[in-house]
């Protein structure tokens, strides 16, 4: 399910909701489609990482608050309103990836067209093979991000292994080795193999859900980020 149409289920089980509450259908003759409905949209946001609002498993639990806390159609209306609105707005936000600190792009234009990808595929995957395709296109973003600055003549691999076009973990990883060699690069050292290995690792995981097409872009963005960085491409201009 797209976001799109999760919104679309989100509005009308909230106009649902509204109307019996405000004159409209009996619950006996709606009550099922509240139920199965309710239950899509649990399970949608589930993949999200994300938590339904509703804490009403069937439209007589919601009638028992209306009647007792809402004694208006006007208070039934906001109440439901307020219910939902954070979530449906946090589904209209588009997903970031990477920490906004450098919106601006490296320059290597395959590598900025991946991490493009990445965030748009990630907007808009809703089931496990699309959530695959983000860990794909991470992949291919940091193959693309290791064949753009590694040099085998400046940068020898680990272990004495030369690494094949496409092997972006040792490409980078020799790259890492060389630029932030020295005692005094440790922590930075470590901290940018840690970010590697997470993105290797999830880019090449045969299930996924939201959360791990997630991590693994926020992963892969901090990659090439701190390559960048490395590399002297964010350096103040």
């Amino acid at each position: 399910m797209t976001d799109e149409k999760l919104i679309t289920e989100i509005e009308a089980q909230k106009a649902l909701m509204v109307a019996v509450a405000t004159g409209g259908p009996r619950i006996e003759e709606v009550n099922r489609e509240y139920v199965q409905r309710r239950a899509r949209i649990q399970q949608v946001l589930a993949a999200r990482g994300l938590k339904d609002p509703n804490p009403y498993p069937d439209l007589w639990r919601w009638y028992g608050k209306w009647s007792s806390d809402l004694p208006t159609y006007a208070s039934r209306r906001v109440y439901i309103s307020e219910l939902y609105d954070p979530l449906l707005e946090t589904l209209s936000r588009p997903i970031p990836v990477g920490s906004g600190l450098f919106e601006e792009p490296t320059g290597w234009t395959r590598v900025d067209r991946g991490v493009d990808a990445v965030r748009q595929r990630l907007e808009t995957a809703s089931n496990e093979e699309e959530y695959q395709t983000v860990g794909f296109l991470c992949r291919e973003t940091l193959i693309s991000l290791a064949q753009a600055v590694f040099d085998p003549a400046r940068h020898p691999a680990p272990e004495g292994v030369k690494p094949s076009d496409t092997d972006a973990k040792r490409m980078l990883e020799a790259y890492i080795l060389t630029e932030l060699k020295g005692e005094s690069n440790e922590e930075a050292r470590r901290h940018a193999r840690a970010a590697l290995d997470l993105a290797n690792a999830l880019a090449h995981r045969r299930t996924a859900a939201f959360r791990d097409a997630a991590l693994c872009a926020e992963a892969t963005s901090a990659v090439v980020n701190i390559v960048a960085i490395v590399s002297g491409r964010r350096d103040p201009r």
